[in-house]
């Protein structure tokens, strides 16, 4: 059973960043929109799972996209920042359900999941599009960025999640 779950993350972690290098890097839609689709990979993660380990994890997550990406540990700031921050957000989405032992993804309601998924988009944005402008006199040029490249990266994640999602019935 361990070594299935184990193999599912791996092979989620490889197809996540192959489809990101590979395919949402080279997109640019309008010239500047390119969906970052990599961060279901926190979305997926298990829920108790140890910190540390998450830490591990995204930081080799982001420095896999930036190493294919070329660009300069961006991607490892705000993957390492939304990893550390995970477990506030989902208590923020999810509530008090979220401190409970048997708490599933699958048992919360479709607002809740799309709120985490959306929080986790907002501040990765927020921290990558900071890190690569790095300069606070062109605020609204972040600002425009977090929303309409969060904005293709919820929908086009959304998509992603309802296709390749175990749905029980």
């Amino acid at each position: 059973m361990l070594n299935n779950k184990l193999a599912l993350h791996i092979i989620r972690f490889l197809f996540l960043v192959l489809a990101q290098v590979l395919v949402f890097n080279n997109l640019n839609f309008l010239g500047f929109i390119n969906p970052m689709v990599y961060i279901l990979f926190f979305y997926w993660y298990p829920v108790k799972e140890n910190l540390s380990i998450l830490l591990v994890v995204s930081f080799f997550l982001g420095l896999t996209i930036d190493f294919l990406s070329d660009t300069m540990a961006i991607h490892t700031a705000a993957c390492l920042t939304i990893a550390y921050l995970r477990s506030g957000i989902m208590r923020f989405c999810f509530g008090v359900n979220y401190d409970f032992q048997n708490f599933k993804m699958t048992s919360t309601t479709t607002l809740q999941q799309v709120t985490f998924l959306a929080l986790l988009i907002l501040f990765h944005h927020l921290i990558f599009f900071s890190l690569e402008i790095f300069s606070f006199n062109n605020l609204l040029l972040i600002l425009k960025k977090v929303l309409i490249v969060g904005s293709a990266s919820l929908l086009l994640c959304l998509l992603i999640k309802s296709l390749f999602s175990i749905q029980k019935k």
